[in-house]
């Protein structure tokens, strides 16, 4: 069984397209989406659009919260905190009172189990949409925020930098960012795990995108902090 889980898609239809196509090409059986569907990119719409045409399960992330109910004081730095809202009500004025049910009535984590090897997905940690735990982290600080179930592979995203780590016996897996990597490498990044009787096998995978037709989107549809984000799109990172 081979399985594809990909995240923090960002409004980027183009490069959610690119993994996509991947994604195909790669005899996948099934996919997974773990949140980030439409905030912070120029297509939102149509992005929301290719996630619901899957018919895959999709869990919630910080990002879709924020466009149903918008960004609040405290959950960011508060200088960029009004630029973030005005990124918000571009997003929310792209969609339908469909499109916010549907990201508003998200689930938060998924427990999964193929040919029983259990994999327990969530965006950020299993309780908080919002919490940062980078590559990093101690020990100590994973299995407290991120290992509370008792499963196989453990996968999440938010951070935008892909990872595999082994950990007592334990595979963690952060699947990056297909819309916006904040890694240095300005490729879409998914993770494949291929699941057999005996055995699994995991990768991240990094798609080539169109970036100048992303940044001419932002700068053709005049979104808000366009050159903020064009430039992360460009390079990779913030």
């Amino acid at each position: 069984m081979k399985l594809a889980f990909i995240s923090d898609i960002h409004g980027n239809a183009v490069a959610l397209d690119a993994v996509l196509q991947d994604i195909k090409e790669k005899n996948v059986d099934k996919a997974f989406v773990l949140g980030d569907i439409c905030f912070r990119g120029p297509e939102p719409k149509r992005a929301l659009d290719i996630i619901r045409s899957l018919e895959c399960d999709v869990i919630k992330g910080n990002a879709d919260e924020w466009v149903v109910r918008g960004v609040r004081e405290g959950e960011v730095p508060s200088q960029v905190l009004e630029m973030m809202n005005k990124e918000r009500d571009w997003t929310y004025s792209k969609l339908d009172a469909f499109d916010i049910s549907y990201l508003g009535n998200l689930p938060s984590e998924l427990e999964l189990e193929f040919a029983g090897k259990k994999i327990h997905a969530f965006h950020a940690t299993p309780k908080d949409l919002f919490e940062i735990i980078p590559q990093t982290a101690s020990e100590e600080v994973i299995k407290e925020k991120l290992l509370v179930k008792e499963v196989d592979i453990y996968i999440y995203a938010h951070i935008h930098k892909p990872y595999i780590r082994y950990m007592n016996g334990k595979c963690l897996i952060n699947i990056g960012s297909v819309g916006l990597p904040f890694d240095g490498l300005n490729k879409a990044s998914y993770c494949i795990v291929e699941i057999n009787n005996r055995s699994y096998q995991t990768s991240i995978v990094r798609v080539d995108f169109n970036v100048n037709k992303v940044i001419e989107q932002y700068k053709d549809l005049n979104y808000p902090n366009a050159e903020m984000l064009s430039g992360i799109v460009l390079r990779g990172k913030v």
